[in-house]
């Protein structure tokens, strides 16, 4: 039987990104991008492991080695759109926040369930982790182009941010390429209801 069911949604890839090794936080645009185990050659997050950070902080000191479950940053087309909206923004940059991939068509995407599959046409199957937290990076980038609105990001980014995730199969993505969704086949856990 199995543990993840395909739902009723498909999404759109609209833009896909890589940032650099070594940089800030800004992604520069690509039309395609192949994913390897490691998430995106040359790219900021790529590896199979990296250090502990400050969203773990409760679990490891800092810096100690652990899973990297941040290869990507999926950000959702329609969640951009509020953020920017609220900023008093006519649109947002995905390269401000350090996107990877942005879609359209699955909504309330910065809430999906961890353990969610987004799977290409050609099997490219992408994981995710958990929600984005928004944090001041990129409203610092946000202020380097449209002074007095970087600081509106974190607010107007709350429950928006989009979700971070993990290359379990490889593959190319490319612009306009369609992502199916499967969610995990479980009720939410009866602690939690």
């Amino acid at each position: 039987m199995p543990v993840l069911r395909e739902t009723q949604f498909s999404a759109e890839i609209t833009w896909l990104g890589m940032v650099p090794a070594d940089t800030g936080i800004q992604a520069q645009p690509r039309t395609e991008l192949d994913l390897l185990f490691s998430g995106v050659a040359g790219e900021r997050h790529e590896g199979a492991q990296r250090p502990s950070c400050v969203r773990v902080k409760n679990l490891y000191a800092p810096g100690t080695e652990i899973r990297n479950t941040r290869q990507l940053t999926i950000l959702s087309e329609e969640e951009l759109a509020l953020i920017a909206a609220e900023m008093g923004l006519d649109a947002l940059d995905p390269r401000y926040l350090g996107a990877t991939v942005v879609l359209r068509g699955i909504p309330d995407l910065t809430h999906l369930p961890p353990a969610s599959r987004l799977q290409g046409k050609n099997g490219v199957t992408i994981t995710v982790d958990i929600e984005n937290r928004p944090c001041i990076l990129p409203g610092r980038e946000i202020e380097k182009d449209h002074a007095g609105f970087g600081p509106k990001f974190k607010t107007a980014a709350e429950n928006r941010r989009g979700v971070t995730a993990w290359v379990e199969r490889p593959g190319r993505l490319a612009l306009g390429d369609q992502m199916r969704l499967f969610v995990p086949d479980q009720p939410a856990w009866a602690a939690e209801r």
